[in-house]
């Protein structure tokens, strides 16, 4: 089978096929460090976690690179708020990320390269820029003449006169042209700044990615991901510098996820809806978030609600439900059974093939979860035979755990001092139960219960997981 990827810039599917033979360079547009990120900064950084898992499953190298801006102005600002240095700022709020992303289950990048320790590079290219007439120098400050890249507009699909008309630019007298943008600002007063061939100043924003993606993953990257708000101007202004130096295509693949709205409105500040996954976290699983963005395809926009929370909350739990029993009848059941089972494998054979190509299909994962409930559903129907075979229940396993290995569900997370206390209480309540002791009993059910574990009779005997 064949994986097809729908492309920005041709706004159509096309089949999936990378610059080397099995390997994928991917680079995703990564957090400005300056606060927490937002819900809706989490699922891009969910979606393309699990398209690197899935294109890893599928037999690619993957290499994925996802930066930090740790220099530009909204940092200077809130440093100079909080009293601290742009650095000290930075250190915080990457920590931060990786203490948030991690609780949402998003592996960390193969690289996550700093903008500030890639200045020279930066200046190199800014230099190579200006010695092909793709740039200038106006008194320190530095910029890209769009009108010299003949391209300029194909990933946002607008004409340059159109982008004029249509966009907010910056009133400069400096730019020869209104879509002029910064490769190097000059440095003003108590800013950072780095030397350079103009005087001391910072990098723009959109050479930084040039700069970092092509360092890691060469001059052409497989994919090139974010947020549908970087399409213009960040990534036209990549595409336009780094082809503008090189003369080769900087990326075959422009991936972009959709937006998230909040209660049907797009999350803001002045509208009160504006929330951070560090803020969410305090009241909701992670876990569920991260089932919540992936019921969606990456493309479509997805609103975020409490109602639509509960929902995905409700079928997290149908799944690791199913899960749970799985591994309960694993350690339990003997090894020979007489229950005819060929006609079960081969439908596990048939739901893993429908995964696969839904998931090959723009990795569709609302289509994938739909493959993974209707396995649920008959998985349930077979447990309720009174000899289930051994061998359907480990295969089955197996299947939801390389599935999860994908969607980042179904891990199990090992905790050897709860396990071990709840054990005890849980032979404890057995004890009062035979002892007829109800009032015991029932306390300890209610100790558990505060624990978040629930306790399940089986034909097996009582099993528990946690809520």
């Amino acid at each position: 089978m064949t994986i097809r990827v729908f492309n920005t810039i041709s706004r159509k599917k096309e089949e999936f096929v990378t610059v080397q033979d099995k390997k994928v360079g991917i680079y995703a547009c990564g957090p400005t460090v300056y606060d927490y990120f937002h819900i809706g900064n989490a699922r891009i950084f969910i979606v393309f976690d699990v398209i690197r898992r899935y294109l890893r499953y599928r037999g690619y190298d993957v290499t994925f690179v996802q930066n930090f801006t740790d220099i530009d102005d909204k940092m200077i600002n809130r440093a100079n708020e909080l009293g601290i240095t742009v650095p000290q700022l930075a250190d915080r709020f990457i920590q931060a990320y990786f203490e948030d992303v991690q609780a949402l289950g998003v592996e960390a990048a193969d690289v996550h390269p700093k903008a500030t320790e890639h200045i020279p590079e930066m200046v190199e290219l800014i230099v190579k820029l200006i010695d092909k007439g793709m740039a200038y120098n106006v008194e320190g400050d530095v910029y890209f003449h769009t009108p010299a890249f003949p391209n300029y507009g194909e990933l946002s699909h607008q004409p340059l006169d159109d982008l004029v008309s249509g966009a907010r630019v910056d009133v400069n007298e400096q730019k020869k042209h209104p879509l002029d943008f910064a490769l190097w600002k000059k440095q003003k007063p108590g800013e950072p700044a780095w030397d350079s061939p103009w005087g001391k100043g910072r990098p723009g924003w959109h050479i930084e990615c040039s700069v970092m993606s092509t360092k890691y993953l060469g001059d052409t990257l497989d994919i090139h991901a974010g947020g549908p708000d970087l399409i213009f101007p960040h990534h036209e202004n990549e595409k336009a510098q780094s082809e503008g130096a090189t003369g080769k295509p900087f990326a075959k693949y422009w991936l972009h996820a959709g937006y998230l709205n909040i209660n049907q409105e797009k999350m803001s500040k002045s509208l009160g809806n504006f929330m951070t996954v560090r803020e969410i976290r305090k009241h909701v699983d992670p876990q569920v978030v991260r089932f919540f963005m992936l019921s969606a395809h990456y493309r479509n926009p997805i609103n975020y609600s409490p109602d639509l929370l509960q929902q995905a909350q409700s079928g997290l739990e149908r799944l690791n439900n199913v899960v749970y029993n799985l591994r309960d009848l694993a350690g339990k059941l003997p090894a020979d059974t007489a229950v005819p089972r060929q006609e079960h494998l081969a439908q596990l054979d048939e739901y893993r093939r429908r995964f696969v190509e839904v998931m090959d299909d723009d990795f569709n994962t609302a289509d994938g979860l739909a493959v993974l409930f209707e396995l649920a559903r008959d998985t349930n129907a077979y447990l309720k035979n009174p000899a289930p075979s051994l061998e359907v229940v480990e295969k089955t396993l197996a299947f939801f755990e390389e599935v999860g290995t994908i969607l980042g569900f179904f891990a199990i997370q090992e905790d050897k001092e709860l396990d071990a206390r709840v054990d005890e209480l849980i032979a404890k309540r057995q004890q009062a139960r035979q002892e007829k002791d109800w009032a015991l009993a029932d306390a300890i059910r209610d100790e558990l219960n505060a624990l978040g574990i629930v306790l399940e009779d089986t034909p097996q005997g009582i099993r528990w997981r946690k809520k």
